[in-house]
């Protein structure tokens, strides 16, 4: 007997028992583990597709004991299958990060048990090297925006977002996260930022950044409650990351920059300069919101590519 069921956009064919357990893993990631919404729907949808090959590939719905069964050449086989459909390197070590946290749920729960997946190494990862701009491209972007927007208001909320993102290494998401009650004004230092996972951390802010987010607020034309979102869109709204999006791809337009200049990009170039200046990693992983220190280890191959590139441009014999 098997099963399809929908349940919070997680489309699961399997038998009742491999069901149930999929609902169960799903809560606990999201309630217990608090992973970030955008990784957790990513996580569904990676077991939802390995359960719908498995029905294809065993000739029916699998059963916690068909999971008990698996041996590493299924496991290898879903990944040939995905890569047939597309799927990269970084996507295909996802999917397997996720099919062994849900092994590792089953077996403490008692409903399979299998080594299959600890035994298949995840594809190797391509090195992708953070695109950092400038110190004088940063500055250029920040001053361009106040002078591209004809509304007074909205340049200087789009010159308070970017300074966020930059002065202060904020996620797009944390920046427009942000509400009226936790603007830094005043003599105010430091801000509590919500990051990934719903981790906590304490941002320090430097009075440009306070000064921006003060001419900002004092040109807004709305009211905001303290409960409310900081920055507002044109029409009185919560401002839209794309929105922030949009702006930073007419700014590029507008100096030239590559497309490689993204919200994201300006954050990467507030980590690559403080460790250029001499800022040390643990530092700069506090001040990111990482959990892992391996994440921000990045940032020192980013400087020593900068510090190469301006060797080759300017010494003789390079």
């Amino acid at each position: 007997m098997s099963a399809t069921l929908q349940d919070d956009g997680l489309l699961i064919t399997a038998a009742p028992g491999l069901r149930q357990a999929a609902l169960d893993w799903a809560e606990h990631l999201g309630e217990e583990r608090r992973l970030a919404a955008k990784t957790l729907e990513a996580y569904n949808r990676d077991l939802e597709q390995f359960l719908r090959f498995l029905t294809g590939h065993l000739g029916e719905p699998p059963s916690p004991a068909a999971i008990s069964d698996l041996r590493p050449a299924d496991i290898r086989a879903f990944l040939a299958h995905r890569r047939t459909q597309g799927a990269g390197a970084r996507t295909l070590g996802r999917q397997i990060a996720a099919l062994r946290s849900f092994a590792n749920f089953c077996e403490r729960r008692g409903i399979a048990t299998t080594t299959a997946f600890s035994s298949v190494r995840p594809p190797k990862q391509p090195k992708s090297l953070p695109k950092a701009l400038s110190i004088s491209d940063s500055a250029a972007l920040i001053e361009m925006s106040e002078a591209l927007s004809e509304e007074p208001w909205i340049a200087a909320r789009d010159v308070a977002v970017l300074m966020l993102l930059y002065g202060a290494g904020l996620r797009i998401s944390e920046a427009l996260g942000l509400k009226r009650e936790d603007a830094p004004v005043g003599t105010t230092e430091t801000i509590r930022v919500v990051g990934k996972g719903g981790r906590e951390r304490i941002v320090p802010i430097l009075p440009a950044i306070r000064r921006a987010i003060e001419a900002y607020l004092d040109v807004l034309p709305f009211t905001l409650e303290p409960e409310m979102a900081l920055f507002r869109g044109a029409r009185g709204g919560a401002l839209s990351p794309r929105i922030v999006q949009l702006a930073i791809e007419r700014l590029r337009g507008a100096l030239g920059f590559e497309s490689s200049v993204t919200p994201h990009a300006l954050r990467h170039s507030f980590a690559t300069h403080l460790l250029g200046r001499g800022g040390d990693l643990r530092t700069i992983q506090e001040l990111l919101g990482h959990a892992s220190l391996s994440t921000t280890q990045i940032y020192t191959s980013v400087d020593s590519e900068r510090l190469l590139e301006a060797y080759r441009k300017a010494h003789p014999r390079a």
